[in-house]
């Protein structure tokens, strides 16, 4: 059996799928009732209270580990799920960490989540980390707006990052599940170009096929729309990335490529697949 927390979100959906397609059991774990594949057990836990998904590792043999957003505040102890992963009998853990740790490990939620990854690497499990940085999916934010106005508002509109596609990492974190070579990896995911939000609002335009009109918001215009749904910290530390990445989060990683033997899907391979979230 394995574990996949997060499964209603943009990475979990295709990793539980493709774990069922690979027919293995999986237990898909969400705060929500939800649909799921034929054969996938779900369960609704909440990650901000351990003992919630106690009963979905029982019997589980590996665990991929996504944090909720209330998870990356300063108060939050996430290294209480390593250790309930330990006591229930888990041998295998993939997490899903964040590219800052390496690229802004001063970065308060980045201070946090390495702890996290640290207390992985001591648990004596099997283990296995990946590192994504900005995702794709970060443009279903725009849908609401583009339906509506024709429009997207964002920050930082001439600055790009290499934005990876979470099926993408779905795929690495189904490879580093169901095998032992990739024990002990950290793999940094990102797409296979650099593109700035204005050029995401022109791919996105070409795919409706009419026009996308560009709003560029202030950082305390995106910061305070981002705190809807993040801790402040986190959102501080994501706008600091993309605001001015450095050299390193501007690199574009061999790692997806390594792991599924193909190039990273481009942001407009994504829009083509999720255009009708548009619509």
């Amino acid at each position: 059996m394995i574990v996949v927390t997060g499964a209603t979100g943009n990475v979990g959906r295709p990793l539980t799928r493709a774990l069922a397609e690979a027919s293995e059991q999986v237990t898909a774990v969400s705060r929500h009732a939800a649909a799921m594949p034929d054969g996938v057990r779900h369960m609704v836990a909440d990650l901000a209270e351990p003992a919630d998904l106690a009963p979905a590792l029982d019997g589980a043999k590996a665990l991929f580990l996504l944090l909720s957003g209330d998870l990356h505040a300063l108060d939050a102890r996430p290294t209480d799920l390593v250790d309930l992963a330990v006591g229930s009998g888990i041998r295998r853990v993939v997490l899903l960490s964040s590219q800052g740790v390496a690229t802004r490990p001063l970065g308060p939620t980045r201070v946090a989540m390495r702890g996290l990854e640290n207390a992985l690497r001591q648990s004596g499990l099997d283990w296995a980390v990946l590192r994504p940085g900005g995702f794709a999916s970060n443009a279903l934010a725009w849908a609401e707006s583009i339906r509506s106005q024709g429009t997207v508002a964002a920050p930082f509109g001439d600055v790009g990052v290499p934005v990876v596609d979470p099926a993408d990492i779905a795929e690495v974190a189904s490879a580093c599940l169901l095998g032992d070579r990739h024990t002990g990896e950290i793999y940094e995911l990102t797409g296979p170009e650099v593109i700035t939000p204005r050029q995401q609002a022109a791919a996105l335009a070409a795919a409706l096929g009419s026009p996308v009109r560009f709003h560029e918001l202030t950082r305390d215009e995106a910061k305070a729309a981002m705190t809807r749904s993040v801790p402040p910290e986190l959102a501080d530390d994501t706008l600091d990335i993309i605001a001015a990445p450095t050299a390193a989060e501007l690199r574009i990683s061999p790692d997806v490529e390594r792991v599924t033997g193909r190039a990273p899907h481009s942001f407009a391979n994504w829009v083509a697949r999720n255009i009708a979230a548009f619509r």
